[in-house]
């Protein structure tokens, strides 16, 4: 049996909230990482405020929520979630975001879009998992891509930024698409 929360780069964690509250912080100064992990303007919280969301998050009923950290020098880099739309039809939405951009282009995040997958699949028994994204972030794509995920649709002029529209991206993978990938690389 695989280990579950434990890749090739990445590992998923759980941290009090306060640990991804300081993360944040930091993060959240990064307006390019902030751009391409969310639709918001760009805006500064306080640890506090922080806090307080991230305690919102990990104790929302419909949602998994991990901490990514590097499995060679033990970082903090990033968190993932799934947020399950329904347990009836076994469908979740993924969210991930790689905070720390010194590990950005090296893996982590498609290392750790793997691991959410097979939690996914094989844990919570999910047929479906999709996600959004913009079609701007081409790294993000290329990582979903590579993980087996398909464009299902694409919301032209979705968004805006600097004065750009730009198309919003919708994928998905079915647990049976997951597993003949899995056959695939084995």
């Amino acid at each position: 049996m695989k280990d579950l929360y434990r890749g090739s780069l990445v590992r998923l964690s759980d941290e009090p909230p306060e640990v991804l509250a300081k993360a944040f912080v930091q993060w959240a100064q990064d307006t390019e990482q902030h751009r391409l992990a969310g639709d918001d303007p760009a805006q500064l919280w306080s640890q506090k405020v922080q806090a307080e969301f991230a305690e919102q998050q990990f104790n929302a009923p419909q949602r998994v929520q991990f901490l990514i950290r590097t499995l060679a020098d033990d970082q903090l880099i990033g968190s993932a979630d799934l947020s399950v739309d329904s347990w009836i039809h076994a469908d979740a939405w993924l969210g991930i975001s790689i905070g720390d951009r010194n590990y950005w282009g090296k893996g982590c995040g498609s290392d750790a879009v793997r691991l959410i997958l097979q939690y996914g699949f094989l844990e919570l028994n999910l047929r479906r998992i999709s996600l959004g994204l913009h079609a701007y972030n081409e790294r993000a794509l290329k990582s979903y891509e590579k993980n087996g995920f398909k464009l299902e649709g694409r919301v032209r002029g979705e968004g805006l930024r600097d004065g750009i529209h730009y198309d919003g991206l919708y994928m998905g993978i079915l647990r049976e698409e997951w597993l003949a990938l899995q056959a695939r690389l084995v």
